[in-house]
């Protein structure tokens, strides 16, 4: 499978590609959740470039912190990454870690929101669908890579991997789980929650609650994505990524219901209140 297209001595890795157009579609959409707002705009383009590199520092260095069990094997570990810094910057090849990604675009965010005078949590619901989606298409590089597939399989939908691509102990087997299809698609459903949260439910939601249920949906679903996983990122033994989607979301939930712990308990004396009432008048 062609991984770019060559253009004299430049090539254009369809990996990056993908990624861009994943990224100015998520610009788009945020505009366009900005100005349904009526807030400014140029915000949107202003911060772009700044969460762009932020997110892709951010997820190389998770990669970097956190290889795959088959790169490990084969001696690429956070030793040699440090030791081979052109190696480390080479992100068209593929290894680029999503929660990385995520901390890393949400902090340069934080800090131009804070540096303008905006809220930053104001602006991380704006973003948020978009960021579904940005993931939803950057997944598809993956599938350019023959990366991020999952345990062996023979359903309809399973995919090729060439035995280049394959694991050493699964060299014989041809067809697995495509992993960021699954991915893409929850995404996608995902970005409709999202936008739905920000339309619908605004009046009763406080300024970063769509994020933050973006921090429950997401590491939610890539926890139970990762028992699928063939080659997974170990850290003491411990499978990096499944452990901090698991952490990410609890804290999320906890946070959302510390946020609105006031609204829970009136519904809950209210409720009680009228069952006592009830029970007397009976």
């Amino acid at each position: 499978m062609a991984t770019g297209i060559k253009i004299g001595p430049l090539t254009l890795n369809f990996y990056g590609m993908i990624i861009m157009v994943g990224v100015v579609a998520a610009a788009v959409m945020s505009y366009y959740e900005a100005k349904r707002r009526k807030l400014n705009t140029d915000f949107v383009w202003d911060v772009l470039p700044w969460v762009v590199l932020g997110g892709v520092v951010g997820a190389r260095i998770w990669h970097i912190l956190t290889p795959p069990a088959s790169m490990v094997e084969q001696g690429i570990t956070t030793w040699y990454y440090l030791t081979h810094p052109l190696d480390a910057i080479a992100i068209w090849r593929g290894g680029l870690g999503i929660p990385g990604g995520i901390a890393g675009g949400a902090l340069a965010l934080y800090l131009y929101a804070k540096k303008q005078g905006v809220s930053f949590l104001l602006w991380a619901d704006i973003i948020a669908p978009g960021l579904a989606l940005a993931q939803a298409i950057g997944r598809w590089g993956n599938f350019v890579n023959q990366e991020v597939y999952g345990s062996p399989s023979n359903l309809p939908w399973a995919i090729t991997i060439d035995p280049q691509h394959r694991l050493p102990e699964f060299r014989d087997i041809a067809t697995y789980h495509p992993l960021f299809l699954y991915e893409s698609i929850f995404n996608l459903i995902n970005m409709g929650f999202l936008l739905w949260l920000n339309r619908k439910m605004a009046h009763k939601l406080k300024e970063g609650d769509v994020f933050l249920s973006y921090l429950v949906t997401y590491p939610l679903f890539r926890f139970f994505l990762e028992f699928l996983r063939l080659d997974n990122s170990y850290v003491g033994g411990v499978n990096a990524n499944q452990t901090l989607m698991l952490v990410i979301a609890l804290a999320s939930t906890g946070l959302i219901v510390y946020r609105h712990r006031e609204t829970i308990f009136t519904r809950e004396s209210s409720a009680a209140k009228e069952t006592d009432r009830s029970g007397t008048e009976g």
